[in-house]
């Protein structure tokens, strides 16, 4: 078990004059309130924040996240008040605890809405200082460890749960030590079998891949030293979770894994990993296409080392990580490494670069309002595989897997996305749905009067490039719909002798707003061009009795634009406005009782889709469009649906289909039959009925028909 006398000790090595009484204070509470309580393995339920805190030391962190750590548990897990801590250790202290006892309590397995809620508070309480996920992660690793007392269901949840969220999180923060243990440790439990095969086979294969490293770590050392190379080499440890991925991504069996053998290269300085790997490559024959330069072009995670795969001693290929110690740090503790709050000095700026997926997903919280969205955006960004490109003066963008020309310019500027006209990638002009690659140079070719399309959604894969998007498409829409929506409101007005311009200086727009629930005149105008509000609501809504009596008689083409108006409106409720044009979509004719959804089309009302219809979910690209409608129960009028019946060719079953029909009390509105020359008759009805159920049985009375092969409804 640890002791807190290592914990202190360990601080003392890389802090100068640390405040150990803090740490001895906070491990007294800890053990104070955590009296009497015990762990799954049946241990003291202290040595589990002893152990979190502990982690904390190895990534060399401040006495306050350490001290954090020993309390981390004791808000959520014990009478203790956040209050009360606050008043023990101070206010940073207490906003640590608060904020890892807000996290302890979030469900990654709720419904959609509601995940996409307790994305949200992470990522709030982790923007707010960036050690609550420090400690988080700490506490995390522990609790991977120790995995083995749980019952089955419950290791099966936390080690997926840590697989989706915290290894990723590890990841991005750069931190891979972490990362790959708990990816290990996720492994074990979420795929035994297949880790137990990789186990064994590294088992077996250990003896030899041992004499080959050793063998190649003496040469290698021999020729850095014969060329002034300031080095230390060292074999590698592998990571079981990494090496099946790659047996999966490749589609390739373990002993073909390039790199199950690895050395790992520690230089003085940059220009030392450039000559190490000419040393190298003039030991051993190079694998072509196995060289990465990431000190040239890091990772957004702040990773940065060179890559070379050679054909090592006993033929056998043999992997070279070659980076500075500073690097090597980075590339083990990610932003821990950085981490600088006993000085209280800023965040250099280049270290402030590495964190803007963090920024990122703040602006998400902040601008996206849709739970989905946000849920989708913040999975991109967050669990995304990268191909690196450049800008034609040499700078580095990271970019999701198959991103394209337009996820490019959103990352150069917002205004270049919005803009872009086209794109040269490598110097030759490319489509823009063209799929980036790692090394592309990319110059994007803009124009001042050139604007987004809605297309561009269907290709695009950048969280930023799909936001910024749909925002400018969405106040193209809200301009063009103000525009329409003063026009028609205008046009209703002078039915009753006003005018939009009197009914807006007169304040009876801003009343308007109100007795509708609009925040303002704007967003009311903008309802009544997307067909959301009827004109004649407003008017009714703000207009005194005397003067609604004064509307003008209807022309006859009114009259029967309303009968319209009304016949479609009836069977339908839609929340939150009535009296708005609605029309059924032709493409797939829905019917009480179908999954429908609602798109406002400017200035034609609604068109109501069955939910399933290839169309709506085109559609759906563009979500601020969609509307919620539903069925109106009460309603019993009759839908026209059409149905197709495929039968033998014989005399007298027309007859007999149609028989069947009127049985069940359904008006048959037309009917057409082809023949094959193979005996068989195509029939198609157009007929109507109340709702779904009753479709339905008109169908399985006919299937009950001899001499049918198919029923089915026209689509």
């Amino acid at each position: 078990m640890l002791r807190i006398e290592d914990i202190t000790d360990r601080i003392c090595s890389y802090i100068q004059g640390p405040d150990i009484p803090l740490i001895n204070r906070a491990y007294i509470f800890s053990a104070k309130v955590h009296k009497g309580q015990t762990r799954a393995s049946g241990e003291p339920y202290l040595t589990h924040p002893l152990e979190v805190a502990g982690i904390l030391t190895q990534m060399k962190l401040d006495e306050i996240t350490v001290a954090s750590g020993l309390l981390h548990d004791t808000a959520e897990d014990t009478l203790t008040t956040i209050e009360e801590i606050k008043g023990l250790f101070g206010q940073e202290v207490a906003f640590i605890v608060d904020g890892l006892s807000k996290i302890s309590q979030i469900s990654f397995e709720s419904r959609e809405a509601e995940q996409a809620e307790n994305y949200r508070k992470m990522i709030l309480a982790i923007a707010k200082d960036i050690r609550v996920i420090l400690i988080k992660l700490a506490d995390r690793l522990h609790n991977m460890r120790t995995l083995y007392y749980l019952d089955p269901e419950s290791k099966k949840r936390i080690a997926q749960e840590t697989m989706d969220i915290y290894a990723p999180f590890a990841n991005r923060l750069g931190m891979a030590r972490i990362k790959s243990e708990l990816e290990d440790l996720s492994f074990k439990y979420l795929e035994p079998d297949a880790y137990e095969d990789i186990v064994k086979k590294v088992e077996e294969t250990n003896k030899i891949r041992s004499k080959i490293i050793e063998e190649a770590i003496r040469i290698v050392s021999e020729e850095l030293k014969k060329f002034g190379i300031n080095s230390t080499v060292y074999g590698r440890p592998k990571h079981i979770y990494s090496t099946y991925q790659k047996m999966i991504r490749k589609g390739i069996p373990y002993d073909q894994i390039f790199d199950q053998m690895g050395i790992r290269i520690i230089t003085k300085d940059v220009k030392d990993c450039y000559a190490a790997v000419g040393v190298i490559h003039s030991l051993w024959r190079h694998v072509p296409g196995e060289f990465d330069d990431y000190i040239a072009t890091p990772k957004p995670n702040m990773y940065q080392s060179l890559h070379t795969v050679v054909i090592g001693p006993s033929v056998q290929p043999l992997e070279f990580q070659i980076r500075t110690e500073e690097m090597n740090r980075t590339a083990e503790e990610g932003i821990a490494a950085h981490w600088r709050y006993k000085e209280k000095e800023k965040l250099e700026s280049k270290y402030d670069k590495k964190l803007v997926w963090l920024r990122q997903l703040m602006e998400y919280v902040q601008e996206l309002k849709d739970p989905n969205e946000f849920l989708q955006m913040m999975k991109v960004d967050l669990f995304q595989d990268e191909v690196f490109v450049f800008t034609p003066k040499g700078e580095v963008k990271g970019l999701p897997q198959n991103a394209t020309p337009v996820d490019f310019a959103y990352s150069v500027h917002t205004d270049v996305g919005n803009h872009c006209l086209g794109a040269k990638v490598n110097g030759k002009i490319v489509p823009l749905n063209y799929k980036l690659k790692t090394s592309d140079v990319v110059e994007i070719l803009t124009s001042a009067n050139h604007k987004p399309s809605r297309d561009w959604l269907k290709f695009v894969k950048s969280p930023k490039a799909i936001q910024k998007i749909k925002h400018w498409l969405k106040l193209e829409e809200m301009q063009r719909s103000l525009s329409l929506g003063k026009e028609i409101l205008d046009k209703e007005a002078r039915n009753y002798g006003i005018n939009y311009n009197k009914l807006y200086h007169k304040g009876m727009l801003k009343q308007a707003a109100r007795i509708f629930f609009y925040q303002n005149i704007d967003e009311l105008i903008a309802d009544i061009g997307y067909g959301k509000i009827s004109a004649k609501q407003v008017i009714h809504g703000i207009l005194p009795k005397e003067k609604l009596k004064a509307e003008k008689e209807p022309s006859v083409v009114q009259k029967a634009v309303r009968k319209i108006v009304e016949r479609s409106v009836h069977g339908i409720k839609i929340k939150g406005a009535d009296d708005v044009l609605i029309r059924f979509a032709k493409c797939c004719n829905p019917v009480p009782g179908d999954r429908i959804c609602g798109f406002i089309t400017r200035g034609k009302g609604i068109t109501v889709h069955r939910a399933d219809c290839p169309n709506a979910k085109s559609i759906s690209l563009g979500s601020e469009r969609q509307i919620e409608v539903n069925w109106d129960t009460k309603n019993h009028s009759p839908y026209s649906v059409g149905l197709i019946v495929i039968s033998e060719d014989r005399p007298g079953l027309l007859a007999a289909i149609t028989t069947t029909i009127s049985n069940q009390k359904v008006n048959i509105i037309s009917a057409s039959v082809n023949t094959t020359e193979y005996q068989t008759a195509t029939s198609k009805f157009v007929i109507e009925i109340t709702d779904i159920d009753h479709l339905t049985r008109i169908i399985n009375s006919i299937r009950r028909i001899s001499g049918i092969l198919q029923v089915s409804r026209i689509r």
